[in-house]
């Protein structure tokens, strides 16, 4: 991470769905600062909170409890005028099915220029090109969507999230339908953006594999953010540059921790662990005692 400015904060998200008489917690007191111009990824499996999250971010949805807020704005309490304004202009959003992304009966260039025309946006042509230029479609901006692969539809949809010059992109398994080739190519299209335009880019995905196009990545796991994976380039001894990836846990406002699955099964954590305070580190270790101090006293 760098000492840019935030553009997203979400602060203790709790978001609470209710199934006939039960309710379901999918978020539950997540915490997450992306800067602004940071390219980044969610990660976490199917029912992890991470679509949640992302329909909040979104504008589609709103918290329960907690606060969040993309440049500027705070997502729990936005008029409908608000959420239409945001949605148009601050957040760009690139679904993993296509016809979410794209009009079937309209060319590429149209689909880019359509989000620029209920925005009132003049020159709308000349900034199509331009967006298709960039995403590398520039000779497939009169083509139909069913005239293109699909990882040439994706990129369009990146033009269409760009239309409007948003702040930042959120990208919802942008490749999921896609073969690792094409994944790549998307994933280049999308740091190219990053890296030109210095939009921030956020990709939620169930790929752990992402990490190897991003330079940081969370993990969502029960609705929280469990552990980061951050990249870095230094120089080896020999001179080379190496590409250094290491995993942090993350530690919320409330002092919480998720350790990871494979720590928890090395150790077989369970229920209640042990601490202890070290001068420069934190001790976790297994209740090996927990019958001595459980079950053991007569009523």
């Amino acid at each position: 991470m760098t000492d840019a400015a935030p553009v997203i904060v979400c602060d203790n998200l709790v978001r609470i769905f209710k199934v006939a008489d039960l309710e379901v917690v999918a978020l539950q007191g997540l915490d997450l600062v992306v800067t602004e111009g940071e390219l980044m990824a969610l990660v976490g499996a199917s029912g992890s909170g991470k679509s949640t999250l992302l329909n909040i971010l979104g504008a589609l949805d709103e918290p329960t409890a907690g606060q969040a807020i993309v440049a500027d704005h705070d997502l729990g309490r936005m008029s409908g005028r608000e959420q239409t304004y945001y949605r148009r202009f601050v957040v760009g959003m690139v679904w993993q099915q296509t016809s979410r992304n794209l009009l079937p009966y309209l060319t590429a260039a149209q689909n880019v220029e359509l989000p620029m025309a209920f925005a009132g946006t003049r020159k709308r042509r000349q900034r199509a090109a331009e967006l298709l230029a960039l995403v590398g479609l520039a000779d497939r901006a009169g083509h139909r969507p069913d005239r293109l692969s699909g990882g040439e539809q994706q990129r369009v949809a990146i033009a269409v999230a760009l239309a409007n010059a948003p702040h930042v992109v959120l990208a919802d398994e942008p490749t999921g339908e896609l073969d690792s080739a094409t994944s790549g190519e998307v994933f280049e299209v999308l740091r190219q953006v990053n890296r030109e335009l210095g939009t921030t880019v956020v990709i939620v995905t169930h790929d752990a594999q992402v990490s190897d196009h991003v330079a940081r990545t969370v993990t969502i796991r029960d609705g929280r953010t469990s552990s980061m994976t951050v990249r870095r380039t230094q120089r080896s001894a020999a001179g080379d540059h190496q590409v250094i990836a290491e995993e942090f846990a993350v530690l919320d406002k409330a002092g919480r921790l998720q350790l990871p699955r494979a720590h928890i099964e090395a150790l077989e954590l369970a229920d209640r662990v042990r601490l202890r305070l070290e001068p420069d580190h934190v001790g976790v270790f297994p209740d090996r005692d927990r019958g001595a101090h459980d079950g053991d006293t007569e009523p």
